[in-house]
């Protein structure tokens, strides 16, 4: 049987080469039907295939990055409509700077890209409704799972809706001796069979695709032998905590066990190389954006000044410890957006609509601009672009006694946008850190530049719809 993970590689291939026709398709009819009214456009077929080109490498490269290819992306049709909108704009620039700037002599008429652009969309949406609405491309494979108690309740849980299924087809739960029937499994479907002697005749008669190890107890209880019979048949055998981490990009913390650390690929980075490459970009564009964004800093420190820093003497600009790479204390710098007192009954933890909050310091915070010194933190190489957002050291003390593996966060430099941000809404608890760590450490485990790309601009499409977290 193919497994779950080449099928869903196989329905992205196809997403990936459907899409690519599509735009390409469409961006070559709108540049025929401009040169058709000969009045309006004009121009030679080197010129056309070039900017279709254009379009379509950027704009493929873009769903990428903005997971429109994920096989775990969990959004409503409305939140992909809103993904290829920010997909298609961001590479109607990209084309202009191609085209007019770096290759001039393949300028296009000022009208394609307008024209082009909306029947892109148009055509995206069109496409993707049809594959939301039908599940076209693949059939979903079938998840058969081990285990009725604590662990597999994990998925009742934290997969409820059917978005959170949407490629794969959960057949039930299958009963184990050991297991916490009290605490597990409330209101999916259990199978009850004997696992010794039919197990591996269940999973050939249901054409089971992939077997979810999620038992309490392992030890006497496992089914050894008709595990191994069904991985022989091709069937895929996959642990509890990897399925979570493959189909949610996040790590179950509070249900790791030591072996499953040893055997993984561990939150250490090793790849110098990187990191040393990284160091450079990250330097490269913050200054970049510095000089880009210095008129909005300027503008945003007079009007906090004028709102109450002149009136109390308080500065615009606001130091915090925080901690860094390998638990270093550093100042991070941020745009004042609480009243001068919001601490003068100690440390607290920030909330989602805290009263300490003043009216500009809302709306500076809903677009991330009180966030813009940090570039400064950036260019002295105590922050990335990407990574966990650094926390204060009296909370970190806190939770590195509370929280499991809370340390291994430190593993990489913090950043001013992360995947936590991206998957998790705001954090105002020692429960929420817990939540948070879990994509946390996801992403030190599979940091890669096409991952900071995924949360780039995803931060980016977060701050445009003003959905910042």
């Amino acid at each position: 049987m193919a497994s779950s993970s080449q099928s869903k590689s196989r329905r992205s291939y196809k997403l990936v080469l459907c899409e690519a026709a599509i735009i390409g398709y469409v961006a070559y009819f709108a540049a025929l039907g401009l040169k058709w009214l000969d009045i309006i456009y004009s121009a030679n077929n080197a010129v056309i295939l070039f900017n279709v080109s254009v379009f379509t490498f950027s704009i493929v490269l873009v769903n990428l990055s903005v997971g429109l290819y994920e096989a775990r992306l969990r959004e409503p049709f409305r939140g992909i409509i809103r993904r290829v909108f920010v997909s298609v704009i961001l590479s109607f620039f990209v084309v202009a700077i191609v085209s007019n700037v770096i290759v001039s002599q393949f300028a296009p008429h000022p009208l394609y890209a307008p024209t082009a652009v909306p029947l892109i969309i148009l055509a995206l949406v069109i496409f993707r409704y049809f594959i939301h609405s039908t599940d076209a491309f693949y059939s979903k494979p079938r998840l058969l799972v081990l285990g009725t108690g604590v662990r597999a309740s994990v998925i009742e849980k934290r997969m409820r809706r059917d978005v959170d299924r949407a490629n794969f087809d959960l057949v039930g739960f299958v009963k184990i001796a050991g297991d916490d029937s009290h605490e597990g499994i409330q209101n999916e479907n259990i199978i009850e069979l004997n696992v010794a002697e039919d197990l591996s005749n269940y999973i050939l008669e249901n054409d089971i695709a992939e077997v979810l190890v999620a038992c309490d107890q392992r030890r006497g209880t496992l089914p050894v032998k008709q595990l191994f019979e069904t991985r022989l048949r091709g069937v895929k055998v996959t642990d509890i905590l990897d399925f979570m981490e493959r189909e949610t990009g996040q790590i179950v913390v509070d249900l790791m066990y030591p072996s499953w650390v040893i055997y993984s690929n561990g939150f250490q980075s090793q790849n110098y190389f990187r990191e040393l490459a990284d160091f450079w970009i990250n330097v490269t564009l913050a200054a970049v954006l510095l000089f880009l964004t210095w008129p909005i800093m300027l503008i945003t420190a007079l009007i906090i000044y004028l709102d109450d820093g002149r009136r109390t003497g308080v500065s615009v600009l606001y130091r915090q410890q925080r901690v860094g790479k390998d638990g270093r204390l550093f100042d991070i710098l941020k745009f004042r957006s609480m009243r001068p007192d919001a601490e003068k009954d100690g440390a607290k933890w920030a909330s989602k609509d805290d009263n300490r909050v003043t009216a500009i310091g809302a709306f500076i915070r809903k677009y991330r601009i009180d966030e813009l010194p940090q570039l400064i933190n950036v260019v002295r190489g105590d922050m990335s672009f990407i990574g966990p957002r650094p926390e204060r050291p009296e909370f970190v003390e806190k939770l590195i006694k509370e929280v499991p593996y809370y340390e291994q966060r430190h593993n990489v430099k913090p950043g001013l946008a992360g995947w936590a941000q991206l998957n998790y809404p705001y954090g105002a608890s020692v429960k929420d850190s817990l939540e948070k760590l879990k994509f946390d450490l996801y992403y030190v485990k599979h940091q890669s530049l096409l991952l900071d790309l995924l949360i780039l601009v995803r931060t980016v499409e977060i701050i445009l719809f003003g959905k910042g977290r």
